[in-house]
């Protein structure tokens, strides 16, 4: 059995590389990347706790509403993001500071 530790530890890359993305891409795709990362470390977290515990439910019921809540708001991101396209050109978060136009 591999103990709960490496299961933080991974969690926490994934949850730093998905911070770092978010601070660091001008692309909104990238940002949208980083935020999946970051929910995809607390659906980790909570299957590594709940398995710690003798495979209690509640941490992959948690982990199913974080995966539902992930492909939701994948969805209108996008949506978003594709009228921010067609009207500025470009999806860059530089270019669409002003929400004025």
């Amino acid at each position: 059995m591999i103990p709960l530790g490496y299961f933080i530890i991974v969690g926490l890359i994934l949850f730093l590389l998905g911070l770092y993305t978010c601070l660091t891409r001008i692309n909104a795709i990238g940002i949208l990347i980083g935020i999946e990362l970051i929910l995809n470390a607390a659906g980790l977290n909570f299957v590594a706790f709940a398995h710690a515990r003798g495979n209690d439910t509640d941490g992959h019921v948690m982990t199913l509403f974080i995966i539902i809540l992930a492909a939701a708001e994948a969805v209108v991101a996008l949506a978003v993001l594709l009228g921010i396209y067609r009207r500025f050109g470009a999806i860059d978060t530089s270019k669409t500071v002003t929400l004025k136009e």
